[in-house]
This record gives structure tokens, sequence and C-alpha cells, in this order.
């Protein structure tokens, strides 16, 4: 996987922007809790107040407040605050604000940021909370006494004069024991307390706390809005990117391997099956693109999430953070043992999915012979086998999943529950707030949900991995037939092409012995060489030797009198014309067929090349002529005319050489006559070399060598061999009598 990570390097700029984008839209989703949270908090429990530092107070309420503070703490809090009096510039809109200022004095926080003062907040809560406390037992007085703190007092006393008379030392000690008993409730309470007190001033000043609450509850909502709309253009932006990257990396991928495939020669073939092929240049490089696409949105996303969703809940409450780790240990045995089991399943799909191609392949290419021998209950048995085999470990994959995902909602919701149950009973003892386990309930899912991500990719990657080490293996091969460091040119100015080979033997890789061995003879231009053996006895092997289809194991192939290994393989073959045994065409038309060898070709050309090939008269037949529609492999047209196309699409390229590997098999006698005829005149100056199966197709050839087993047992002219070469003689006489062979 890692060697395929390379085709990402183009991409670096989007990858990295799509890096980007993921951490604002984690940033973005981990916010919204918290920003619920306060919601809950401040904005219902707390009335939309977010601090423990009132922004005004009316003047009896500082003086109460005093008697609770250290000489420090009073210092502090009197240069904090103004007293607002009738002429100052703010008198008017100060009363419009706190409209008890017509009957009372009032101070002002000097400067409006000073709520946020960590230092006055401490000075001001736990006064506040007492003074909090008073108020309250005097308004829940019973019978006309009131109870503080245990203490019964007739609530037409005044208990502010009652402490102040106490002397500073009594009060201090009070304070301390208070002081005990809200580091108990823990800070959020304190501040919750603290709060509730100055909602109650706000509330004596005239000030209406329902508009303060819902202002505060309208704007953290709209801003919470603000956040999860950027949270939705990052995530569509992120899904554009990663499938701009994943859609790219597949092409240039699907580009290289197609490219090395096409520079395999038949040996590398022989390695790789063409179903495999297929498989590996459409559906590997289509899995490594499903996952690469979910790598970036997700493998690279779920990290910054569960990371920053721990991180955030353990701020919301420590106590609880045990949960969290029992859920991720959970999860991590759980992803643990499905990898275990879905690596092998994932590697065995890949494989059946190659035999099923392989399978499919075979019996569309062999439909015709399969019905002649009334085989198709074997080919459907064949195929059903493979079909069931991956069915059946496709669906074991898939069970995986299903099992996954109810383990998984079973996880999640017994986390919730488990959160509920823990954060109600520390809700009850006041050391948790609402909105914290709320918030906390959330960030635990985000990580749980950052797992399950985790875990999907963790299901997925192997199967990827599986895909790329396919594509890697292919790419990694190195074609045995290579181009030379430095190639040597063909000579120039010459018409045609002397083809010579010099002890050519030649061995198929893993073979004990040689397929040919120790060929010599030499083919020259304007000169016609006919090649004609047993079956096996190496024809087509020999005439593949000169474009390199194979290379000689010894001796040399010669063209023009340099080696052929020793030009590059584009040069070599711009001097061939060549017509294979099975003459394949291409999805088209058969103008497209044709100018496969020179996309320049005139009309004339294609015209003169049919002419000589005896392809015109059934083109002429044709609706659209030159246009007619070709279907793939040419299915859509006979053995005899396919091989006339073929031979046309050779002479259009008008080659020094022209190789034709039993192109004539296909022909009845009189077109093949004729064809030969014809031909000889088109490539007059041309070095022709013909693999033949039919003496006719080759008797009146230069000259004519006899292959058996491998070795030349014969060469020459026909004369010559049917009176001198005894396996010559023996396939002669059995297509031909002696006077049509004289």
């Amino acid at each position: 996987m890692l060697k395929i990570m390379r085709y990402l390097k183009p991409y670096s700029a989007y990858l990295l922007l799509a890096l980007f984008l993921l951490f604002i839209q984690a940033m973005s989703e981990l916010a919204l809790p918290d920003y619920m949270s306060r919601i809950v908090n401040t904005g219902l429990q707390q009335g939309g107040i977010e601090h423990s530092v009132p922004s005004a107070l009316r003047q009896t309420t500082l003086d109460h407040l005093a008697l609770f503070m250290t000489d420090a703490e009073k210092d502090l809090v009197s240069s904090s605050y103004a007293v607002v009096k009738e002429g100052d510039p703010n008198y008017e809109a100060t009363l419009k604000t706190y409209p008890i200022l017509k009957s009372e004095p009032i101070v002002l926080l000097k400067d409006p940021n000073e709520v946020k003062s960590e230092a006055l907040s401490k000075a001001m809560s736990r006064p506040l909370l007492i003074v909090s406390g008073i108020e309250k037992a005097k308004s829940e007085a019973v019978d006309g006494m009131m109870d503080l703190n245990g203490t019964k007092m007739s609530v037409a006393l005044d208990p502010y004069r009652l402490i102040a008379l106490m002397g500073a030392d009594k009060r201090q000690e009070m304070a301390q024991g208070m002081d005990q008993m809200f580091t108990a409730l823990g800070d959020s309470m304190v501040l919750q307390g603290a709060v509730a007190a100055i909602k109650a001033e706000y509330e004596a000043m005239g000030v209406s706390t329902e508009s303060l609450q819902n202002r505060y509850i309208i704007q953290t909502g709209l801003l919470m809005l603000a956040i999860a709309l950027l949270a939705a253009l990052s995530t569509i932006a992120v899904v554009f990117l990663s499938a701009k990257i994943g859609a790219g990396m597949a092409r240039d991928l699907r580009q290289d391997t197609f490219s090395k495939i096409e520079r395999f020669s038949l040996y590398e073939f022989e390695k790789f099956s063409t179903a495999s092929l297929i498989t590996r240049t459409t559906n590997d490089i289509t899995q490594i693109q499903t996952v690469m696409v979910m790598m970036i949105r997700m493998v690279l996303f779920a990290p910054i999430m569960g990371v920053g969703g721990i991180i955030r809940a353990l701020d919301k409450s420590v106590s609880m953070s045990w949960i969290i780790a029992l859920a991720v240990i959970v999860l991590l045995g759980l992803i643990t043992v499905l990898f275990a089991i879905a690596v092998p399943k994932f590697k065995k799909i890949q494989k059946l999915i190659d035999r099923l191609n392989l399978v499919s392949r075979e019996n569309l290419s062999g439909l015709m012979v399969i019905r002649a021998f009334i085989a198709q209950d074997f080919e459907e048995g064949r195929f059903d086998t493979v079909n069931r085999e991956l069915t059946k470990t496709t669906l074991f994959i898939s069970r995986m999943f299903v099992i996954m995902m109810p383990l998984m909602m079973i996880i999640m919701n017994g986390i919730m529950l488990l959160i509920i149950w823990v954060g109600a009973h520390q809700i009850a003892e006041s050391s948790l707030q609402v909105g914290d386990m709320m918030a906390f309930m959330q960030y635990a899912m985000h990580i749980i949900f950052s797992f399950l991500m985790l875990s999907m990719m963790f299901i997925m990657l192997p199967r990827a991995a599986v895909s790329a080490g396919r594509i890697s293996e292919v790419l990694n091969t190195e074609p045995t037939i290579k181009d030379p460091d430095d190639p040597v040119p063909f000579p120039k100015n010459r018409e045609g092409a002397v083809v010579e080979f010099r002890n050519v033997s030649f061995r198929f890789p893993g073979a004990e012995e040689n397929m040919l061995k120790n060929i010599t003879f030499t083919a020259l231009p304007g000169k016609t060489t006919a090649i004609i053996g047993s079956t096996g006895s190496g024809k087509s092997t020999l005439i593949n030797l000169i474009p390199r289809f194979f290379d000689a194991t010894e001796g040399q192939v010669l063209v023009d009198g340099v080696d052929v290994k020793q030009v590059t393989q584009k040069e070599l073959r711009s001097k061939i014309g060549y017509v294979p045994q099975k003459g394949l065409l291409f999805s088209g038309t058969i103008e497209s067929n044709l100018k496969y060898a020179d996309a320049n070709a005139g009309q004339e050309e294609m015209e003169t090349a049919t002419a000589i090939a005896q392809a015109s008269e059934f083109i002429e037949e044709k609706p659209e002529k030159y246009q007619e529609h070709i279907a793939q492999a040419g299915a859509n047209v006979s053995g005899g005319q396919k091989q006339r196309l073929a031979i046309a699409r050779a002479l259009i390229k008008k080659a020094p050489i022209y190789l034709f590997d039993d192109s004539f098999s296909a022909l009845d006698y009189k077109t093949d006559m004729a064809l030969r005829q014809q031909l000889k005149e088109r490539t007059a100056s041309s070095t022709v070399i013909i693999v033949g199966q039919r003496i006719a197709t080759i008797m009146n050839a230069d000259q004519i060598l006899v292959l058996d087993e491998g070795r030349i047992v014969g060469l020459g002219k026909h004369k010559e061999l049917i009176a001198n070469c005894k396996t010559y003689q023996e396939i002669a006489y059995s297509q031909l009598t002696k006077e049509e062979l004289a």
C-alpha cells in the first residue's frame, strides 16, 4: 500500500487543504456541544448571566457584601466600582437600564470587561452566596423567625447590623466556615450560586432578566448555527477534494498500470492471466480509489475528533473519564478481532474475482464451441462453483459488518446510559451541571464514532492493501524485453530490409530444452521466404523473434545487419507490417481498423490495400461501406473477412518487412491465389516472410524453410525440397497430388 502512496504526490496541495478543512470541521463539531452546554448552564439555569461579577449593584447590597470580605478584597472591589450620581454623563442611560436608581443609589463596574476578572470573581462569589443565603432565610421565615445556619433570629432584627457588630475576626471565622462548604460544592456550583444571587439583584434593580436570558440564548444559538454552517461547508469541500484526489490517483494508477501492461512481452503474459490483468486494472484500482476517498474523509478526521473529544470531555468532567477509557478498550478489542478475521477473506475475494473473470471470459470467447458440444450445463457448473464460493465469502464479510453495527450500537447506548446514571448522581450531589453532563455525553459519542470510523477503515484497508499489492506486482514487474541503453539506428536510404538469423536458438522460460535449435537463414528484399512444418514445429515462435515478441536465447536476429536487440522496439516495429495468426479487429469501423496502421492514410490508399487483400467486394456490399461498424474482436464478420482486413491493414503501413503468420488459412483457394498474386506486386521491394500450413500458399516462394521439432530440415525452392526433403514431401503429398505439385 505504501508503494501506491507515491501517486498522491501530485495532489499534495489538495491533500494539505483537505487536512486543513478537516481540522476546521473537527473543531467546529467539537465546539457545538460546548455551546449547547452553555445554553443549558448559562442560558437556562443562570438566566443568561455568564460571570459571577455583577455589572451593577445597589449601594446597600455592596455594603452587605463588604461585611464578608477581607480588607484586600474590599480595596479591590471599591476600586472597581463607582457610585452613579445625578448629574453624571451616563446617569440617564443608567436609569433606563436600572430603574431602581430613581429611589436609591447604585454602583457600576468601571470597566465592563472586568466581569471576566478572576480576582473580582473570587472576591465576590463567597459574599454573594452568603448574602443570598441570608435573603433566602428572610423570605422563608416562619412565625417571624428566620433560620441562619441553625441560629434562630427575628425578622424584625437587621442581620447585617448584628453581623457588623460581631467584629472582623468573628466575621472571617464565619466566612472560613462557609468557604469549606463552597469548596465541597466545586467551582461550577459556586459560580452558579453566585450568578443566581446576581440575577436576584438585577431583578431587585428593575432589570428584565427574561430579556437578558433570551438575548443570550439567541446569540449563542446563532453562533452555533454559524459554526454548524462552517462545519457543513468544510465537509462539502473535503468531500470534493477527496473525490478529486481519489479519482486523479486512480486515473494515474490505471494509466501507469495499462502502460506497463502494454510493454509486457509474451513472457509476462504467461505470468499474469489476461483475466487477472483486467481485474487488477479495473476492480483493484477501484478498491484503492474508494479506500483513498474514505481514508481522507475518515482516517485523517477520526483522530482529530477522537483526541479533541477526549480533551474536551475531560475538561467537562475528569471524574467520568473512566467511562471513555472503558469504551475505547472494548472498541479496540472488537476492531482487533474483526481485523484478524477480515484480512484472509479479502485476499480470497480478489483471487475469486480473478477466477470468475477467467471463467466468464473463456465462456464468452468460446460460446460457439460450448454450444456445438452441448457443454452449457458443464460450463454453468464451472461458473456456479466459482460464483457460489465468491458469494459465500462476500456474505461472510457482509455478516461481519452486520454483526459489527449492532455491537457498536450496544456499546454506544450502554455508554450513554452509564454517563446518565453516573452524571445524575453527580448532579444530585451538586458536583456536576446538567449542561456539562449533556456535553460530556456528546463528546463520548464523538469519541466512539471516531473509533467506529477507524474500525470501518480497518475492515476496508486489508482489501485495499491486497489490491495495492496486486497492482504493485504489475508495476514492479520489469518487462523481459527492453530497449537498449544506447540504441543503434538502422542504416538509412534502403528500400527493403535484410532479415538474417545466425545460429538462433530459443527456449521458453522454465523449459528443459530449446524450442528452436540453431536456426540460420537470410530473407532478402524483393523475395518471399516461406516457413512450413508440422504443428508445434516452432513456425510462429520463429517469426515472433523478428519483432522481438520473444528474444532469442542464443544467436542473433539481424535486420539490415543490426541485431534487433540493439535498436529500440519502436524503430524495429516501425519497419514491420505484421499479420497475426488470428486476424484480430478492434471495435469501431472498417476505416478505423485500417487506419490503425497509419492514421493519415487516405481513402485511395485504403481502397488500394483492400483491393490487394481481396476485401473490396464485401466492403462495397456493406450499407455504410468503410464506415460499417465492426464489433469487438470482429465478431460480426467472418474469419476470412477478418483475415483480409488484417492483411489490408498491414499493407497500408508500406513496411520494408512483412510478416504473415499463417494469415491465409481462412481463405479459399481462388481468393488465396488472387491475393498472393497482387501481394507480390505490392511488396516487390519488401522482405516478405510467410508462415503457412498449405503447400499451395507457399510453393511459389523464393525460398522455403522446412521446420521439424525446431530444426531446419530443408531450405530451398519447392522443386528442390519436393525432390530432397522427406518432411516437405510428407506435408506436400498429404495435401496435393503429384500432378498438382509438379
